[in-house]
């Protein structure tokens, strides 16, 4: 494409702050790139959101089929079911040739695993559903031919990666692993340390050079030609690096993102950008921006604030949250979840709860089967990170849990998160009810594969089919929980959201309202194990008619019911 001068002016002014004297030459580099890409949406502005609106995210090869590729299975799995009626975009986690972290430490950006299928079978899956791809930008695999040729000093790979001083202190670094920052190679040029923050086998990228910044935005381009609608950029808090900082949320990291913005409204507006930064609340929504960076950003701290909430049946740190997430900026929203392929991250509770219930909170996942991960603090010790557990089985019981009550539980779980402020994204093993998958971890010695079962469709279709089992239960009470949300203009990702602090314990709740003002929708979740009675008459709203869950009538406002673990979402009456 050919870009006007106004549009030059733009790329210049960030490539100056990253560049400095160099940005004249890396202006030239990325304007090759983007050259060879025409506009690659049919949208002229950027796309909008609604109440339909709802994510699925699922592995590539998530489940194995004897006669078709995993991506064919995954498809006819969702539309058997009728999940092409019920949520409009998959989330497929990285499904390309990868070394290890189940994808995250890619080998080769542009091409499709075999083990999952085929960019044909992408493309089917575009058909029906729009698509959102990992950016994977902060480093790739050692095995990737990109690092091969960095040892072999092969340019432009000879500046691709971080080398370091080993002498020189990088103790301020903050660190998401327990690990070594540093990871000595032996190259063609000699001996060199290498940045890898996450793995050895996942070697940091240097965005110093305009040449590899060119290069990925030639995948997040490449990405775009392929169907992706979204864009998740995965582990961005860490991409650029200075000694003697903490090189996490750095200055240049955010101009990295507004570039990446500015060259998707030139090319592909209707695309947005997803942030991921497991890190505490307001450092997460920097990625906002000024509204000029993602437009969506995940909601770290539900996933362990709903824990939190449960086992200790109180809602008192949940609600207190509330009203930090009501309001964003205008184009941007929330990206709800509860569980994803990574764990449940424990920094974003930081300054949310008190430390002893975080502790609390920890101990109660090794009693329900899980582990819990860790990283290296500045001081040298190790602190919790992650809790790797199946969501669903950290709302069971150490004990076990009746089915249908621990059905009941989670979904409720997964009512709050569908009813919040955003856009919700549902991990495929909590769609389907998945428990931990002990054995995937202690065979692989991996915490994280204990919520990353990969099912033989066989497998899949068998524990669904036990009426009463739980995942059968859990997967009912999804599809009921969609096909009533998708319906309600009230849940629009910018609807309005106001807290509500009820004066009974264990009790939370929440109203939207539509933009628009016809309809109003009261969510209160029952987090105990026992019933309690709310005197519906005290929340300011219009008088309130029916569940929407249960199709119920309110009868006796003063004494409404709210069985264990019971959520509903009450609308009020047409004005």
């Amino acid at each position: 494409m050919l870009l006007d001068a106004q549009a030059i002016s733009r790329l210049r002014s960030h490539l100056e702050h990253l560049y400095g004297d160099d940005s004249t030459a890396a202006l030239e580099t990325l304007s090759q790139v983007l050259a060879q890409y025409g506009t690659l949406t049919r949208d002229e502005e950027p796309s909008t959101w609604d109440e339909r609106d709802v994510a699925l995210i699922a592995y590539g090869d998530q489940i194995h089929a004897p006669d078709k590729t995993s991506l064919a299975a995954l498809g006819e799995f969702l539309d058997g079911a009728g999940f092409d009626q019920l949520l409009n975009t998959i989330h497929l986690l990285p499904f390309f040739p990868y070394s290890s972290d189940d994808g995250f430490s890619v080998i080769d950006y542009r091409q499709v695993d075999p083990k999952a299928g085929t960019w044909e079978d992408i493309d089917r899956l575009g058909s029906n559903y729009r698509l959102a791809f990992d950016l994977v930008l902060n480093h790739c695999s050692r095995e990737s031919q990109w690092f091969k040729d960095y040892l072999a000093g092969k340019p432009p790979y000879d500046e691709y990666f971080v080398e370091a001083d080993p002498t020189v202190d990088l103790s301020a670094v903050t660190r998401p692993r327990s690990l070594p920052l540093l990871t000595e190679f032996e190259t063609s040029r000699g001996t060199r340390h290498l940045w890898t923050t996450f793995s050895d086998d996942q070697i940091d990228l240097n965005y110093a050079s305009p040449k590899l910044m060119a290069e990925m935005m030639d995948v997040l381009l490449f990405y775009v030609q392929h169907g992706a609608r979204i864009v998740r950029l995965d582990a961005i808090a860490y991409l650029w690096k200075e000694p003697g900082t903490t090189c996490i949320h750095l200055p240049r990291t955010h101009t990295v993102v507004r570039l990446m913005r500015e060259v998707l409204s030139m090319v592909a507006p209707g695309v947005w950008l997803l942030s991921e930064t497991n890190v505490p609340h307001q450092e997460n929504i920097s990625y906002f921006g000024a509204g000029d960076e993602a437009q969506l950003v995940y909601q770290f701290s539900l996933p362990p604030l709903l824990l939190d909430a449960y086992l200790n049946e109180d809602a008192g740190p949940l609600t207190a949250w509330l009203p930090e997430v009501c309001e964003t900026l205008p184009g941007t929203t929330f990206f709800n979840f509860t569980a994803s392929h990574d764990g449940v991250g424990v920094r974003p509770l930081e300054g949310l709860v008190p430390n002893e219930r975080i502790d609390r909170l920890v101990e109660a996942v090794k009693q329900r089967g899980g582990a819990v991960s860790t990283r290296k603090r500045p001081d040298g010790t190790d602190s919790p990170y992650e809790l790797n557990i199946s969501y669903l089985s950290a709302l069971g019981e150490p004990g076990g849990m009746d089915p249908t009550l621990h059905a009941r539980r989670f979904l409720a779980s997964q009512a709050i998160m569908l009813s919040l402020r955003g856009i919700p994204g549902i991990y495929f093993h909590s769609l389907v009810g998945t428990p931990n998958d002990v054995e995937g971890w202690k065979s692989s010695g991996i915490p994280r594969r204990i919520n990353r079962h990969r099912y033989e469709l066989s497998e899949l279709e068998s524990v669904l089919g036990e009426a009463d089992g739980l995942q059968a239960q859990v997967l009912e009470g999804y599809q009921h929980l969609l096909k009533t949300r998708i319906a309600q203009s009230a849940f629009h990702p910018e609807a309005q959201q106001h807290p509500l602090v009820l004066p009974v314990d264990g009790v939370f709740g929440f109203v939207r309202q539509s933009n628009e003002a016809n309809q109003q929708i009261v969510v209160l979740a029952n987090l105990c194990g026992t019933s309690r009675s709310v005197d519906l008459s005290v929340i300011e709203a219009g008088p309130l008619s029916r569940d929407l869950l249960t199709g119920q009538n309110i009868e006796d406002p003063t004494d409404f019911q709210l069985q264990p673990y019971q959520v509903v979402w009450l609308e009020a009456k047409s004005h």
